[in-house]
């Protein structure tokens, strides 16, 4: 989603004091190419989730996602041959579900890159830090990743066209010119390969959701969290929805959201165009964070009503310095009067204390 987190947490700043490019409409979007990283832009994440499966119907889920953050904007870049000096940060969170056994393990690596560690956009390599990765080799996508007891390796192909979100070429998050986003989607992903929990290794199949961002300055301070929303259908339609909460209680009006038909075609819904009622909380004995992780899921528009669960209900990254709730959730209900059912996955931010780095 807006995806995503770490650098948005650490890096929300006013533009004023730094100069980086702000994300503002009309931008035509072209693939391969935006793959790549945006280095005039200081914030940018690669982000997967999934819900796989092995033959035996042993469920699991996943995250990976891949962050770079700038640390000198574009004209003060150069005049140094110094491998200290660098052009941005690289930080990864890596996060697997394992319902049946009750368990979520998650990791995070951080790093400077200045040796060639971890970086962003090199031939087939789209990010990496130290052995997890990302690479492209045009429609075949692969990520690895491990770290204690858990390591996995998926081929994952798109089944869509690339789905771009917002209006006229932006996600806007709050109001005001460059409070927004470039956003893109890879709303189904096939996906095969193999994990390894708790030194057993499963062959896996299923389902995966690509996004990609990046942006300069999409928050404010009266901006206190988000509820976000992937989810894959049966009928082979998908659903993204993001709430942005204020501090007041309410909802920022540029909360939105896109809805993907079968046949690849997406339409914007606007704030209104949706409902999310909690309906179940989970209280975390770690940091005290109390996040719903039950929701009644309404699109009047589309004739959609569903009730969205969790068959784990601890998934909160525990993180310095901040923690979020991240993971596998179903979907039931009706749409135009039919049965639907789908998996994917729900972000929680701002339950657990402050996102440091928000103000200004």
């Amino acid at each position: 989603m807006i995806r995503h987190l770490l650098l948005l947490v650490l890096a929300t700043h006013a533009l004023a004091a730094e100069p980086w490019q702000l994300a503002l409409p009309g931008r035509a979007y072209e693939f391969p190419r935006d793959h790549d990283p945006h280095a005039d832009f200081k914030t940018e994440w690669w982000y997967f989730t999934g819900n796989v499966a092995t033959a035996e119907g042993r469920r699991f889920g996943y995250q990976l996602t891949f962050f770079r953050q700038g640390v000198r904007p574009p004209s003060t870049r150069g005049g140094t041959t110094s491998r200290f000096v660098v052009d941005d940060l690289k930080f990864a969170h890596f996060a697997v579900s394992d319902p049946q056994s009750r368990r979520f393990r998650f990791f995070q690596k951080t790093s400077r890159g200045a040796f060639g560690e971890a970086g962003f956009g090199i031939g087939e390599k789209l990010a990496w830090i130290d052995g997890w990765q990302l690479t492209a080799q045009g429609d075949l996508w692969t990520v690895t990743a491990a770290d204690g007891d858990a390591a996995l390796t998926l081929d994952l192909r798109p089944e869509k066209p690339w789905t771009i979100h917002g209006e006229n070429g932006v996600s806007q998050k709050a109001t005001g010119a460059g409070r927004a986003s470039h956003y893109y989607s890879g709303t189904r992903l096939k996906t095969s390969g193999r994990f390894t929990i708790g030194g057993r290794d499963f062959a896996v199949e299923g389902t995966s959701w690509f996004d990609h961002e990046w942006g300069s300055n999409q928050l404010t301070p009266e901006q206190v969290g988000w509820n976000w929303f992937s989810i894959h259908f049966a009928d082979g339609t998908e659903l993204m929805l993001y709430q942005m909460r204020l501090r007041d209680g309410g909802l920022d009006p540029n909360s939105s959201g896109t809805f993907i038909a079968a046949d690849g075609t997406s339409r914007h819904l606007r704030r209104d165009d949706y409902q999310l009622t909690p309906l179940r909380w989970w209280t975390s004995k770690q940091t005290g964070g109390r996040y719903p992780i039950a929701w009644q899921l309404e699109v009047p528009s589309l004739s959609l009503r569903a009730e969205v669960t969790t068959p784990l209900d601890a998934q909160e990254l525990v993180l310095s310095p901040i923690a979020y709730w991240e993971g596998i959730i179903d979907a039931r209900g009706e749409r135009d009067g039919r049965t639907v059912r789908g998996e994917g996955y729900l972000e929680l931010t701002g339950y657990a204390g402050a996102l440091v780095g928000l103000s200004k």
